[in-house]
């Protein structure tokens, strides 16, 4: 045998994840729930966000939460006691949520008693930001902690996501992180990507966050004919 077959599991995988994320996404719209993606590194302040968020937003949208986590049940409980709804997805050593995991929480989920789902992806710049899961907005938390460099090295992750919320603003004073550096990579690499500087802590510049999102969901529910 002097040929070497090569089988790309990658481009294989990716290609299955599409299809199932186009049946997430159509089971979505059928239902007109809005759904959004929010990664980022392991303690950059997901669920922190996704409370302050809901404090924001529970009076105008009903809000359900998809917690992925390898293991413990820790982010999901803290929903929970929040008030919020919570299912959690534990997945054992996947360093990422794909379409067909999402859709296996949803199916646990009467849908259409939701306005918008909001998925807290794995800890993770490199995997999740490969996998589309269905969703109508990718976003993505950076904190001020992990440094302004992070767009050099998981370049992917800034190029696919829709929003930038730079959190632990309140501790810039500690660290040196170059927002006006970031923030013009961000311009040249994703031109449309929009960017927050907030706080989970204080509540800075969540209001402004809170109104983007507003606007992204009305904009879904007014293409859905829900409005």
């Amino acid at each position: 045998m002097d040929e070497i077959r090569l089988i790309d599991i990658r481009q294989t995988i990716l290609s299955v994840n599409e299809d199932e994320s186009e049946n997430v996404r159509k089971l979505l719209e059928a239902d007109k729930v809005f759904m959004m993606n929010l990664m980022s590194s392991p303690g950059s302040g997901k669920t922190s966000i996704i409370v302050e968020t809901m404090k924001r937003l529970r009076d105008r949208y009903r809000i359900g939460v998809i917690e992925g986590d390898i293991d413990s049940m820790v982010d999901s409980e803290r929903i929970v006691s929040e008030g919020g709804y919570a299912v959690q997805l534990r997945t054992g050593g996947d360093c990422h949520l794909d379409a067909a995991m999402v859709r296996s929480a949803l199916d646990t989920m009467e849908t259409k008693d939701f306005d918008v789902i909001i998925v807290e992806n794995i800890g993770n710049l490199v995997c999740p930001a490969e996998f589309d899961i269905g969703e109508s907005l990718k976003v993505m938390i950076l904190s001020v902690p992990e440094g302004d460099d992070k767009i050099l090295k998981y370049p992917n992750m800034f190029r696919v996501c829709d929003v930038l919320l730079i959190n632990k603003v309140d501790a810039a004073g500690y660290f040196d992180f170059d927002f006006e550096a970031l923030e013009s990579r961000v311009k040249v690499l994703n031109p449309s990507m929009k960017v927050f500087r907030v706080s989970a802590r204080t509540g800075e510049g969540l209001d402004g966050w809170c109104a983007c999102l507003s606007g992204k969901i009305e904009e879904y529910r007014q293409k859905a004919g829900t409005v």
